[in-house]
């Protein structure tokens, strides 16, 4: 049937599924994560120890398929003792997995930074290899934004 406009609805879903058909693979492959952005806002050490180990375990699967995977571990709230020189229980193994895979890096939150040292009086160390950013969660965002997959630890 043929309605007032020129249009059938057979023909009008057909159209439809065409147009509709590219972009939808087009959507799905532009949403493909080059990256992995790993949240850990907690300083349990479990929580942190499993941080870690998502980084290796994410960085080998992808590696066993030829494929290269950006990672990035954002430390935010509690989660910043992670990063914390003078209070992380992983200061070795974060050490060895940033030496092991040069595509990791180490992010913590500046504004919680700020508040743990007026609360606590003091000026924070970070790790070697970890880096300011101005907000954690600001910045999970912004890699979720760019098609990065997110993992909270």
């Amino acid at each position: 049937m043929i309605s007032a406009n020129g249009w059938s609805r057979r023909g009008l879903l057909a159209g439809t599924a065409i147009l509709t058909a590219g972009g939808t693979a087009a959507a799905k492959e532009d949403r493909l994560a080059d990256g992995v952005v790993i949240l850990i806002d907690s300083n349990e050490p479990y929580v942190m120890g499993h941080a870690i180990s998502y980084s290796a375990n994410l960085s080998r699967h992808f590696a066993d398929r030829g494929a290269r995977l950006l990672i990035e571990v954002v430390a935010n709230g509690k989660g910043i003792d992670v990063f914390r020189a003078d209070k992380t229980p992983l200061i070795e193994p974060l050490a060895t997995l940033r030496q092991s895979l040069p595509n990791l890096t180490y992010s913590m939150c500046a504004s919680s930074k700020a508040i743990a040292e007026a609360k606590e009086q003091i000026s924070i160390p970070l790790i070697s290899g970890a880096s300011l950013v101005p907000f954690g969660i600001g910045r999970v965002v912004d890699l979720q934004l760019k098609g990065w997959a997110y993992i909270h630890a």
